[in-house]
């Protein structure tokens, strides 16, 4: 017999597909759905879910239900009776003996034939599983249409053990299905990863991602397929829903893959800029919100916001009010005016200084003899955020707010102000980026006026204000907040990187009493390994110092 007579092809189906987390129901037709798709269009012999995909990435306290083993049982029901003509690889929990489980099961002509338990359970950054779950111990090797295959779930292959226990078991082929959040440069790390795995057990590995928003996490796909000596032989598009198709050779109990189409990973800023858009429609539409309303001052965080929302929902969604002060220059009025032309969104402009001046008139007595301060530049904030949040309730838009990582790391925000809100879209965006950004958006084609981007930054709360009379120029503060933030270094690990001393301790100063602004502040989208969110969490009421 020759060798082209013992070799059999094995069609895969990647469904890197977007679950609410929370809807079962209708994440078990979505699998369904998928499931058909991949056998009668595909032609697959096998579809690869991705991780905890009935009941969504992360359930968090949902987990805790009494009722969610109901629930997930009637849905593997169903999803075994639709199950006819192809495997399904397919994630869910699973309570076993009293022990709640991250599972992955194998399920064919109709039958759970197998169940992996995930071994490693991540608990840093945004994850939280022993929360939740047990670790399983031992590996989970089926054959599957002629092939021997592993199960592996998300962080097990971060690290070396559960692959090794699956090679020695007698896997042919890992199959890792995978809720895995982005941040800036994680796909590289990905296929870095695939990639050392397959290479020290000598075994094709295929990969498979969830999409979609959800909350602060956006899940940017990029599913894919090394082989045995740990080239990267297949790219599924970052940001993209879809079934993705890919073949496999059998020949002498080994597992092949030949070279399929690599969809390329888009450059940082693109990718930021995509899963910024991602993260916003999501965030918008599994929630039913209308719509969004935003702020738009004329300033280069809300023109950035603003073309993001533009992007997520189409312009008939987004309604931008400009709301105008006696600070307010002739040059944001016009820029505003520019912006939500070009971009052809309902536009408002509602003037605050009647408000201000009932809310001084209210307060003239409280103030008496006292000196105006930030007292006052705060009203004028505070003036905005009750308009934006009335047109809110009354249209069921979602406010947007506008404020980026830099300004909430020191503090430069006002509470139930600019920050009154329901998402913040820059929250984990430095405001360097901020800059990048709206320069790689208008690559694409020319949404934000050139004077927006080269003019300096001001709140305009105050005659001739500029960000810069009360911060470093941002080009110092964005470096010493990474490194104080996102790379945890001290202070004087910080100055000895040649920093100023004095603007060292200042800003980490701010950045600790800010705290208590920040907890209050709406979510926003993580871009970075470090967010004001879930990876991030610290005492607002301590006497910790970094300065010292």
């Amino acid at each position: 017999m020759d060798i082209a007579s013992s070799m059999t092809s094995l069609k895969l189906a990647l469904a890197q597909i977007n679950p609410l987390v929370g809807d079962i129901p209708g994440n078990t037709q979505l699998v369904i759905d998928t499931l058909i798709e991949a056998r009668d269009q595909l032609k697959a012999d096998i579809v690869i879910f991705p991780e905890l995909v009935l009941c969504g990435y992360p359930p968090e306290d949902l987990l805790l239900r009494p009722s969610i083993q109901i629930r997930i049982e009637k849905a593997l029901a169903q999803v075994a009776e639709a199950c006819e003509g192809i495997v399904a690889v397919i994630g869910y929990p699973w309570r076993e003996k009293g022990q709640l489980y991250n599972m992955a099961g194998v399920i064919q002509d109709g039958l759970l034939i197998a169940q992996y338990a995930k071994n490693c359970l991540p608990n840093y950054q945004v994850f939280d599983e022993k929360r939740y779950f047990e670790a399983g111990d031992s590996p989970c090797v089926v054959e599957i249409c002629g092939a021997r295959v592993g199960l592996s779930v998300c962080e097990d292959i971060w690290s070396t053990g559960p692959a090794q226990r699956a090679v020695a078991a007698g896997a042919e082929v890992i199959f890792n299905i995978n809720a895995s959040p982005f941040h800036v440069g994680k796909q590289t790390e990905r296929v870095a990863t695939v990639a050392q795995r397959a290479c020290e057990g000598n075994i094709p590995i295929v990969y498979v991602n969830q999409i979609g928003g959800q909350d602060e996490l956006v899940f940017c796909g990029g599913s894919m397929v090394v082989d045995a000596q740990g080239e990267l032989c297949y790219q599924a598009p970052m940001f993209e829903p879809g079934l993705f198709a890919v073949d496999l050779s059998l020949a002498d109990g080994r597992v092949a893959v030949a070279p399929q189409t690599i969809v390329p990973t888009p450059e940082d800023l693109a990718t930021v800029y995509q899963a910024l858009v991602l993260g916003v429609r999501d965030y918008v539409n599994k929630n039913g919100f209308k719509g969004v309303v935003l702020g738009l001052s004329g300033g280069i965080d809300s023109a950035l916001t603003l073309a993001i929302a533009v992007d997520a929902l189409g312009a008939d969604r987004v309604e931008a009010v400009m709301m105008p002060f006696r600070y307010t220059s002739q040059l944001s009025l016009d820029d505003a005016q520019a912006e939500a032309d070009i971009l052809g969104v309902t536009y408002k402009v509602i003037g605050i200084e009647p408000i201000y001046n009932a809310f001084s008139e209210a307060l003239a007595e409280e103030f008496a003899g006292l000196d105006a301060d930030k007292t006052e530049e705060n009203m004028q904030a505070r003036s905005r955020g009750v308009l934006l949040m009335s047109i809110s309730n009354k249209k069921g838009s979602l406010v947007l707010t506008t404020g980026n990582k830099s300004e909430m790391s020191v503090g430069y925000a006002t509470l139930y102000g600019d920050m009154a809100g329901g998402l913040d879209v820059l929250k984990d965006v430095k405001k360097v980026l901020v800059f990048d950004l709206c320069r790689y958006r208008n690559t694409l084609s020319q949404v934000i006026p050139e004077s927006v981007i080269i003019r300096p930054p001001s709140a305009e709360l105050a005659p001739d204000q500029i960000d810069e009379d009360t911060l470093p120029p941002y080009e110092i503060l964005d470096q010493i907040l990474q490194l104080y933030i996102e790379e945890d270094m001290a202070a004087l690990d910080i100055i000895a990187q040649g920093f100023d001393e004095e603007d060292v301790h200042r800003i980490l100063r701010m950045v600790d009493i800010n705290e208590y602004k920040r907890q209050q502040a709406p979510l926003g989208l993580r871009i970075t390994e470090r967010g004001f969110g879930r990876d991030r969490r610290y005492p607002i009421t301590n006497g910790w110092r970094s300065g010292e």
